[in-house]
């Protein structure tokens, strides 16, 4: 049973004044806003192991809980039009957040330091495995943080799923999403039909008439195939940056579809990589924080030395953030129409349930045996019982992974 817990997100509403506008700053306060960006998404980059939902977890936790930039319904909204979105998604709503805070200046603060860690690690294990053809043994790494990560992530359910499942049709959207993504459907097409069903009868319950199609800005956006098809004609660093634009901005799901990308066009269409190669590369997005998508860093410095692991993470990255800066503005907009807002209801309902469904999995990949599960239940204790940063968890995790490694329990 999950502990009684004050609705910490109810009492900001009461008291938390609405954020002064970046551009509405003195040039002093302006630089403080981004320099508090850099150190939050530098910190997370380099901590945040888990996959996205650990990633959302801590940035609910650190953004809502811990420094109350915004209230969990502003982040709700912003994960449910992330999700909609290609490109990496917790990567996307660090984007958001610094958009929200500072603006462009903001947005490229915050999603730079985000990926910063990462792409840096898996630049230097792309160097080291060049070298020596085989990926550094770090299972213990992974063995100790995951399951507070499972800790982490169920308390951030718990509070945003008390936001998004906010009346029946919520809730049947989040169980829902649940059961289908266990059956398999495709993650956008749930969104959508999860998101257009909410909005349908929340607008019927009321007696309203839908709008023209026309008036929803969404579909124009999400118009886009996921034919990640494409003709590279030399691998130099040009090459590598332009097919990696290109998948970044196609490519919606995990790191998973990423590698089913890439198996196609770079092992079995090119021949520039083996499979080997290729699971090595994911193995290393695996053992290091941040986003999964840094896996391109590992690829461009194969394909093209340096140049190439610069290449591949710009271009990967690139459209996230012209995307969100696109897209953001229209957040508050969607919120205030009785369609649109009803549509993104049963967008973040879904997101839930499908951050559900990912933390099962997770789940099962973590808890392995007794010391892991006694790691996660003291882990769950601590974050719904005490207000202790999430950072140092996963710091006390990796620890217990290192000792339970040398002492040769594991």
């Amino acid at each position: 049973m999950i502990p009684d817990v004050p609705d910490e997100t109810s009492q900001q509403a009461a008291v938390m004044p609405k954020p002064v506008a970046y551009a509405d700053l003195p040039p002093d306060q302006q630089r403080q806003r981004l320099a508090d960006l850099a150190t939050v998404f530098f910190r997370l980059g380099a901590i945040a192991f888990g996959g996205p939902a650990a990633h959302v977890a801590m940035m609910d936790d650190e953004v809502v809980k811990q420094r109350k930039w915004m209230s969990r319904e502003t982040l709700l909204d912003l994960m449910g039009v992330t999700n909609l979105l290609p490109g990496p998604n917790s990567t996307e709503l660090a984007i958001h957040i610094g958009y929200e805070r500072g603006g462009w200046w903001g947005l490229f603060v915050a999603g730079g330091c985000f990926i910063f860690p990462a792409m840096t690690l898996v630049w230097i294990l792309a160097v080291f495995y060049a070298r020596y053809q085989t990926v550094p043994q770090a299972q213990w790494l992974l063995y100790g943080v995951k399951p507070v990560i499972i800790a982490i992530v169920l308390q951030a359910l718990w509070k945003l799923g008390k936001k998004a499942a906010k009346d029946t049709p919520t809730i049947i959207a989040g169980v829902g999403a649940i059961a289908a993504y266990f059956l398999g459907l495709n993650e956008i097409l749930l969104l959508l039909l999860i998101g257009l069903g909410v909005m349908l009868f929340k607008n019927w319950q009321r007696g309203q008439t839908p709008p023209p199609v026309a008036l929803l800005p969404l579909p124009g956006l999400l118009a886009q195939t996921a034919d990640a098809t494409v003709v590279v004609v030399s691998m130099g660093w040009l090459g590598v940056f332009g097919f990696f634009l290109k998948i970044g901005s196609v490519l919606y799901g995990s790191g998973y579809v990423l590698l089913a990308f890439l198996q196609r066009d770079l092992v079995e269409r090119l021949g520039v990589l083996t499979s080997q190669q290729l699971l090595d590369a994911i193995a290393i997005g695996q053992l290091t924080p941040g986003p999964v998508f840094t896996t391109a860093t590992f690829i461009g410095y194969l394909l093209s030395g340096h140049a190439g692991a610069i290449a591949a993470t710009i271009g990967i990255f690139l459209p996230a953030f012209l995307l969100v800066g696109l897209v953001n503005p229209w957040v508050p907009k969607l919120r205030r129409s009785p369609w649109a807002s009803g549509f993104l209801d049963g967008v973040n309902a879904a997101s839930l349930g499908l951050m559900v469904g990912v933390t099962v999995i997770l789940a099962q990949e973590a808890l392995v045996d007794w010391i892991t599960l006694t790691m996660a239940v003291v882990s769950a204790v601590i974050v719904f019982r005490f207000k202790l940063n999430s950072a140092w968890l996963v710091l006390a995790g990796a620890t217990i992974g290192l000792v339970v490694h040398l002492s040769g329990w594991q």
